[in-house]
């Protein structure tokens, strides 16, 4: 659809977005905070010893939360418009801790091979000195990495996250944030994913026919299926989106359902703060079964919890 002037025009579409934002974000943003906050108190305060995979979860859930508490912001000035400072902040706020997340993540599934792959040697780097580590560093790259947000952001009476210049949606900068962001991680994860499933199963027959209800493959597998549901879309609409602002794609039409796609695509990078607590569920579940079946599993070393 195009205006009077013959320009393609965003609003009913914006205003489609818009509603299906409140519809989706208001028990997004409930829900996944009553869920992450219990998952902090739990992580905090009743794990007794803290091990590398719990300093992960407390930073992912942590990422989450922060995540959540951005999302009002987004929502109110997405409609109105923001000082430019307060509104760069409130977009770094947003992709800092979507990456943070997806980095996360990958070190939670990279941790989880290493030990299911090498399980004497993962058994005996525990510490959680060196998740400390990682995740500091990924906070620190993060952050400098939301640098551009401050710099590529227009002048004039635009609503946040939608006031990025030209300059924004560059090649080298789209090419970067899929590269780095996305398929270098979800490489990782598939990866590492495939070899834990293909090494769980290739053990099965040498235990007792008890440890084959164990949660092991479900965690790996949903942990998969989440990532790539929730990043994936985002991903994709961020590579059309620069195809769109380098005048690649014309058709009003098709810019238009991708002007829809973009927007609906970060909806479900939102319902990952939920669906991780998905997770953090059958992390733990696996974590009781496994000191249940501890007589069991010690009769094939690949399902010790080295992780948990």
């Amino acid at each position: 659809m195009t205006n009077s002037s013959g320009e393609c025009s965003f609003t009913d579409i914006d205003r489609l977005a818009k509603t299906v934002q409140l519809g989706i974000s208001i028990p997004t943003f409930i829900l996944g905070l009553v869920l992450n906050a219990l998952a902090l108190s739990v992580f905090c305060c009743f794990w007794k010893k803290q091990t590398k995979t719990s300093v992960y979860m407390i930073n992912l859930a942590l990422a989450d939360v922060l995540l959540l508490l951005s999302l009002p912001l987004k929502l109110y000035y997405s409609i109105r418009k923001a000082p430019g400072l307060l509104c760069s902040f409130i977009q770094s706020l947003y992709f800092v801790n979507t990456y943070g997340s997806i980095f996360i993540i990958v070190c939670i599934t990279v941790d989880r091979y290493i030990c299911i792959r090498h399980p004497f040697e993962g058994r005996a780097h525990q510490s959680p000195k060196w998740a400390i580590l990682i995740c500091g560093f990924i906070w620190a790259a993060a952050w400098l990495c939301s640098s551009p947000m401050y710099v590529f952001q227009k002048k004039g009476d635009l609503n946040c996250f939608y006031n990025m210049s030209q300059q924004a949606w560059s090649i080298p900068i789209i090419v970067s944030v899929e590269v780095f962001g996305f398929l270098i991680p979800l490489t990782v994860m598939v990866f590492c994913s495939a070899q834990n499933i293909w090494i769980l199963l290739n053990h099965k027959s040498q235990v007792k026919k008890k440890v084959e209800g164990s949660s092991s493959l479900r965690v790996i597998i949903i942990n998969l299926v989440v990532f790539l549901v929730c990043f994936t879309p985002f991903h994709l609409a961020l590579c059309l989106q620069c195809l769109v602002r380098q005048h690649v794609i014309e058709d009003c039409s098709l810019k238009q359902t991708i002007s829809l796609f973009i927007q609906v695509s970060m909806l479900l990078t939102n319902l990952n703060c939920c669906l991780d607590a998905i997770f953090y569920y059958f992390a733990a579940k696996e974590f009781r079964e496994k000191t249940r079946l501890k007589k069991v599993i010690e009769l094939c070393p690949v399902f010790k919890p080295c992780a948990t």
